[in-house]
């Protein structure tokens, strides 16, 4: 009689462990749950993201200074940018936007005023690639 007991008994909480766990697998399951979990991993990840990119951020704000100390590109209070060498230096670093209005530098003096003939005031011939069109 002990016997049938015991077994009654362990099928009984066998029975009731493995219904609970099918239970929160169900509510593991649903909509809401799945969509709590994909939220909860996407900022997770949001988290770890951005915490890499603090840290790269900061290794490279580190190198960079390593890098300016050792090539001597820190700039001393005394020591001034030297000046520019003329239109030719100026015309590099300048967008094609600027470089060429009416086919004439921006550095020219008379940059705003058209000529028909085509020629610069100082008697160059200008270029203007929408000139044809």
């Amino acid at each position: 009689m002990f016997r049938r007991t015991f077994w009654f008994t362990a099928g009984a909480a066998a029975g009731v462990w493995a219904t609970t766990k099918v239970n929160r697998k169900l509510k593991q399951l649903t909509p809401e749950s799945l969509a709590a979990q994909a939220a909860n991993k996407a900022v997770d990840a949001g988290h770890r993201l951005k915490d890499f990119a603090l840290d790269v951020r900061s290794s490279m704000a580190q190198r960079e200074g390593e890098l300016a100390e050792v090539l001597g590109l820190h700039a001393t209070p005394g020591r001034e940018l030297p000046a520019q060498r003329g239109r030719a230096a100026v015309g590099r670093n300048e967008p094609a936007q600027l470089r060429y209005l009416h086919g004439k530098t921006s550095h020219d003096k008379h940059s705003n005023t058209e000529h028909s003939s085509g020629e610069e005031p100082n008697g160059e011939h200008s270029y203007n690639r929408n000139e044809d069109h």
